[in-house]
This record gives structure tokens, sequence and C-alpha cells, in this order.
């Protein structure tokens, strides 16, 4: 968030802010009844929900914020805090505006099976794959792929490991829990992220099951920026488009043969630790991405007044009042 808000200050970008451990501090109208209207307002500025053009979300969950946490469920902060929640996510599904990303997109990285079909579906090999509670399931599917790895079903970050002998033991645990197991695919990973119709490839090397944690694993991992092939750029740009995402980082590896494999869709993908090892200016391309999109064309300082939209006599379409700082 901070990168991309640095790049929109070097292009001199109108925009608005809305920083969440701020949320008990903000309000928001947003009425639907043939055309989509509202307003945004923090304690020293105001947007006109109509004027925004494009959004950049990366929100934290609002129930674990320190103010609404120690006020707990049920209070007004905890009332408060959920009505602007639901305000915002109804606004961004029916906004015109550019969103990077739409909720609706990002809740298919929830299920890792879901989106192994939308990476099918753009033409990608995908590796065989079980889900299972079944211990003696999985030692037949290790009988058969020799080498397997597992980690997690959800969106919820897991560390993917290669199964051991030492893991047997306690394999009687995924009876209460639904686990994915992989054939292990050889080959060298590469990350590409996709931005609008750009691409920003890096080739990881890395003898880690999971690079991410290379150092934990007792390996290394390096980055280096590389040219990556127009059909399988043409293949990431279509997964994208398939999953509805605008950003999105996605995870390869390509085999010693050639064949290559997608493993997963990060649609908020953490691209700065990826831009810091390469160069790549995906901070700059995702700025440039709001900015074509378009910008808050007009931020004014609000320094008083709040209001309150209602309907008294009945409600065409949507309407939904929030508190105000002074509620």
């Amino acid at each position: 968030m901070t990168a991309v808000h640095r790049a929109l200050e070097r292009r001199g970008a109108a925009m608005m802010v809305l920083d969440q451990l701020d949320l008990l501090r903000t309000s928001v109208d947003l009425s639907v009844d043939g055309r989509i209207e509202g307003t945004v307002r923090t304690s020293d500025m105001a947007v006109e929900l109509r004027e925004v053009t494009a959004v950049y979300l990366r929100t934290y969950d609002w129930r674990r914020l320190s103010d609404v946490c120690e006020a707990g469920p049920g209070s007004p902060s905890w009332r408060r805090a959920l009505l602007l929640e639901e305000a915002l996510t109804a606004w961004l599904e029916v906004t015109p505006a550019l969103v990077v990303n739409p909720q609706a997109a990002m809740a298919t990285n929830n299920s890792k099976p879901y989106q192994a079909s939308l990476i099918h579906r753009a033409g990608f090999n995908t590796p065989e794959t079980l889900i299972t509670t079944d211990p003696a399931a999985v030692l037949e599917f290790r009988d058969v792929y020799k080498q397997v790895i597992y980690k997690s079903v959800s969106g919820i970050r897991s560390v993917v490991s290669t199964l051991t002998a030492g893991h047997l033991a306690r394999l009687d645990d995924i009876i209460w829990c639904p686990t994915q197991f992989q054939e292990y695919v050889p080959g060298t990973d590469y990350r590409v992220h996709v931005v609008g119709d750009d691409i920003f490839a890096c080739k990881v090397i890395s003898g880690a099951d999971d690079y991410r944690y290379a150092s934990e694993q007792g390996a290394s991992a390096s980055f280096l920026p590389c040219w990556f092939p127009d059909d399988q750029a043409e293949q990431c740009l279509k997964l994208a488009r398939i999953a509805g995402l605008v950003v999105a980082g996605v995870d390869l590896r390509q085999t010693p043969d050639g064949r290559w494999y997608c493993f997963e869709i990060n649609p908020s993908p953490g691209f700065t630790f990826y831009q810091s090892e390469t160069g790549q200016p995906i901070d700059e391309a995702i700025a440039g991405l709001l900015m074509r999109g378009g910008g808050v064309t007009e931020v004014r300082s609000q320094k008083s007044g709040f209001r309150i939209q209602n309907s008294e006599s009945g409600i065409e379409g949507l309407s939904i009042p929030l508190l105000t700082p002074d509620s």
C-alpha cells in the first residue's frame, strides 16, 4: 500500500487514503437507486463516490483492529465498523470505478481446488492432486507418485512441505482437516506479476520446498528478472482475466523437459518483496494502471458537517445510513 501510495504521489495523483486505523473516525453515505451516489468522509477530507474512478484495495480484518477488539462484539464501535465495512463492500461491487481487485474475484483464493480449475481453464498444467481426510488414501497416493508435497486447501498461508516418513506418525490428524497433497513437480520456479496488460517475470533460484521460507528450511533463494515466453505470458494474462483480477501474482514452474505448471494465482500479491530483489517497477505499473482508470477528480477539505442519507418515504434500490463521528 505504501509503495503504490508513493508512486501515485510522484505522479501528482489526487487521492484519498482510507486508513483502517481511523475507521471509527470515518463515515460513509451510500445510495443506489438507478444511480450510485454517496460520500466518504474522514476528519479532514471528503470525496464524492461518483468521482472515484479507481480504487486500490488492501484491507485488514476490521474485527482485529485494536479499537474494535477493545470495545468488543455488539458495542457501538463494533456495529459502526460493521456498517462501514458493509457499505464500502456494497459500493465496491457495483461501482463503475476500476477496483484492484474486486472482492468477489479475490474470494477465489479461499478455495485452492476451485482456483486450480481456473488455472486449468487458462491452459496451464496443474499437479496431480489429492484432497482428503483419509490417511490410507494419502499412502496410496504416495505409492503412485513417490515424492509428494502437502499444503492447505484454503487461502490461509501454509508452508509447502515435502511429505516425509517423519510426517506419517501424525498422518491421522488429517481426519480433522481436509488437506491437499500433490505430486512433486521438479523444475525452476518463476513468479509472474500481472498488472493490467503488463507482465513482470522473475526466475527463482532456490533449493527449498517453499522458497518463501528458504532460510527457515536451511536453504537460500535468489530472484532474477527474466524474459518470459510470449505464449506463457498470454496464458498468465488469460488466467488473470478468467479470475477477474486486474493485478495478480502467478506462481509457475518449468520442468526440465520444458513443460509449464501453474500452482496458484495470488489476488493480493506482496509484490514489494520481488520488486526489491529485481528492481522491477511494479508499484509504478500499478500506479499507472490506477491513473489510466482515473483518479479522484476532486478532494476537498471537510472541516465540519455530516449528512446522513436516508429515506422517510421508503427506500428504492439501496440506501445505507452510517454513523458519523458524533454518533
